[in-house]
């Protein structure tokens, strides 16, 4: 089958068509800064060499339109017509307990998602101007949902309980809910594969780890834990997000510097983390540069966002009474050798030992252990988009 997966975001929408048969992906790219003047779509072409359209695009379901007409491009495209698209999976990042897994797109699916919105008012909304969109310009394809939260619906309450009067949880449904849950379910079926092991009896701890960041306790293919909460905001120390906070800091903050909830949302998810830190960059590899330079600010930015990577393995190994598989995901986690090293480094006495020259991958899936490591060290790169169309297809053929 081919399979159109879709991520739609406020201003973006990216994109890739799958052909689920060899899993290889057959375009990919993305349209950005929708509703600007000079808003563009990029896209790879069939030479592996990428080109940007501009476009000036000002909605969704033009943006989609556009996609669609480039996928049929006589020149550049890869299929003669829309008709060779089987199913469209679109990502969405709040499913709150409505939803444990994919599901089919239905008008009653809609309500649900619609639902969610004040879970994630930045998200949810935009997920579903794509699926509007691809209602419009496709009535007749199905459509499947693919949610961020799903994977992390195995959690037991006391693990995702706050500890806050328990009239929150039930009328208002706050609780931990976490995300990345498509690529840390990705990575931990991937890993077990790759090492030739049982997912049914491994206990795995995901590292999700890029400009946002979570950590995933993954107890025989199960999430029993995860480090992002109520929102995304919660957990590791990430590029823009300040992660874990006292929260009688933060309304110290507000009552001293008179802020707005609005004002605050922006400080804890705009202008913290790496970037509020270091005042350099929520980039790694600026941070890495500076402090190879000898920057104190951006070395000490990188030891706050490793500890807490290496706090976040610690306690869900102790969670799960062990671990024997860690793995590193995500941009930063995929790409930054040094940072592999440096988190694993104090884990030494659980068993722990890093390949100094296995761990010089950059990108790749590689086991980066000894061969005398009681817990085995990978990287696996993810690959949600994928596993959107492994779920869509599955989904649309029953």
């Amino acid at each position: 089958m081919k399979i159109l997966v879709i991520n739609s975001g406020s201003s973006s929408v990216k994109y890739k068509l799958i052909d689920t048969t060899t899993e290889q992906t057959l375009a990919e790219g993305g349209v950005e800064k929708i509703g600007l003047a000079d808003g563009f779509l990029k896209y790879k072409r069939k030479d592996g060499s990428k080109a940007i359209l501009e476009l000036g695009l000002t909605d969704h379901k033009g943006s989609i339109q556009a996609i669609l007409n480039m996928l049929t491009d006589p020149n550049e495209g890869c299929i003669k017509s829309y008709d060779e698209i089987d199913a469209v999976g679109h990502r969405v990042v709040h499913g709150a307990e409505k939803f444990t897994e994919s599901v089919v797109i239905t008008d009653e699916v809609k309500d649900m998602i619609r639902q969610c919105y004040d879970l994630a008012p930045l998200h949810n909304p935009a997920n579903m101007t794509g699926i509007e969109a691809i209602t419009a310009l496709m009535p007749d394809v199905p459509q499947v949902g693919v949610f961020d939260t799903a994977f992390h619906q195995t959690m037991p309450p006391k693990a995702f309980m706050y500890a806050l009067p328990y009239n929150f949880y039930k009328e208002d449904g706050v609780r931990r809910y976490g995300f990345h849950g498509t690529s840390h379910r990705y990575v931990s079926q991937r890993v077990c594969e790759f090492l030739n092991v049982d997912i049914t009896k491994q206990r795995i701890i995901t590292c999700h780890v890029g400009n946002g960041g979570s950590i995933t306790a993954v107890k025989y293919g199960k999430s029993i834990d995860t480090s992002m909460g109520l929102t995304p905001t919660e957990g590791l120390m990430m590029g823009t997000r300040v992660g874990d906070v006292d929260p009688g800091a933060l309304t110290f903050l507000m009552l001293k510097h008179h802020l707005t909830p609005e004002q605050l949302q922006t400080i804890i998810n705009k202008q913290s983390g790496m970037a509020g830190v270091t005042e350099i960059s929520s980039d790694m590899r600026e941070i890495e540069a500076a402090v190879n330079a000898g920057n104190e600010r951006a070395k000490l930015g990188l030891d706050m966002y490793e500890l807490r990577i290496t706090k976040y393995i610690g306690a869900y190994a102790a969670e799960m009474g062990g671990v024997d598989i860690i793995v590193f995901t995500g941009g930063v986690g995929e790409n930054q050798t040094g940072l592999r090293s440096d988190v694993c480094a104090p884990l030494a006495f659980m068993g722990v030992e890093i390949d100094a020259e296995a761990n010089k991958v950059r990108g790749e899936e590689a086991l980066i252990s000894t061969p005398s490591s009681r817990v085995k060290v990978c990287v696996i790169p993810t690959d949600e988009e994928l596993m959107i169309a492994r779920d869509t297809e599955a989904l649309v053929k029953k």
